[in-house]
């Protein structure tokens, strides 16, 4: 798989450092072969300048990245895009992993640019994350088919609507995640168990599941009629979780219906 190298990465927060650390551990694209842009670079950016990255190098040398990644936040990435309008090669590729931001918006501003949109899930930091990809152009698809496919399972969408849908369910999902442990360790806790104990009860729990999930490839439907004996106490709770009308799937929906309006706005 081809991929034009250096990388210019624009924004090393959160999303951006994992990016890096996907880098690193599948060694796809060594530091080296990157520059990093951010104002106030982290642990993860430093750690890549140490090791022979461009930590924020002069405007002079961006016209060598031949894969620019746009890892800011959607509301400041005007400004970013002035910035560098001049300063980058003409056949550098775009590659936005901004929720909200438009292969239109992206055209204008990086007029005669290759673009693609790309939602990936932090997991990347981990080399096993989930990512989405949208490009209408050969250029686009395959830079981020380069980018992430190494370190991410990845959904190649024809429609850039899909995209908005992709933020709401993989991008923000995680975070869906997370919460969901969190209010299984607070339960657990609740219920009697040490704080340790519910923390490591509910994360083995949410690992073990997971996995499980992973490696059958089953229907979590199947998965849970495997769990919930009738009459026990894992049907019981379902009884609460995945009460219709007002459980879990119309709480998740509507979750995401948030997420999805809130990632059409950004732009």
């Amino acid at each position: 798989m081809s991929l034009a190298k250096p990388i210019l990465l624009v924004g090393a927060g959160a999303l951006g450092s994992s990016i890096l650390k996907g880098f690193r551990i599948q060694g796809h694209v060594t530091p080296a072969e990157v520059m990093i842009l951010d104002l106030k670079p982290g642990d993860e950016a430093q750690a890549y300048a140490a090791e022979g990255a461009q930590l924020n190098p002069l405007p002079e040398t961006w016209h060598k990245a031949k894969t620019i990644i746009l890892a800011v936040k959607p509301q400041g990435w005007h400004a970013v895009a002035q910035i560098l309008s001049g300063n980058i090669d003409k056949a550098a590729v775009i590659v936005s992993v901004m929720a909200g931001v438009t292969t239109t918006q992206l055209k204008q501003a990086f007029a005669g640019h290759p673009t693609a949109r790309v939602m990936p899930t932090t997991g990347v930091a981990t080399g096993k994350g989930v990512a989405s990809l949208y490009a209408d152009t050969t250029a686009g698809m395959d830079a981020a088919r380069g980018l992430f496919a190494p370190m991410a399972q990845t959904v190649e969408l024809t429609d850039e609507d899909q995209i908005n849908s992709a933020t709401a369910v993989s991008g923000s999902g995680p975070a869906y995640v997370y919460a969901f442990v969190r209010a299984l360790e607070k339960a657990g806790r609740a219920n009697g168990l040490s704080y340790s104990h519910a923390r490591d009860l509910a994360r083995g729990t949410l690992i073990s599941a997971a996995r499980l999930l992973d490696e059958t490839g089953e229907d979590p439907e199947a998965l849970i009629r495997k769990v919930a004996s009738p009459g026990g106490t894992t049907e019981a709770a379902l009884n609460i979780l995945c009460k219709p009308g007002d459980g879990l799937d119309e709480l998740i929906l509507a979750s995401v219906d948030a997420a999805h309006k809130r990632s059409k706005e950004l732009g």
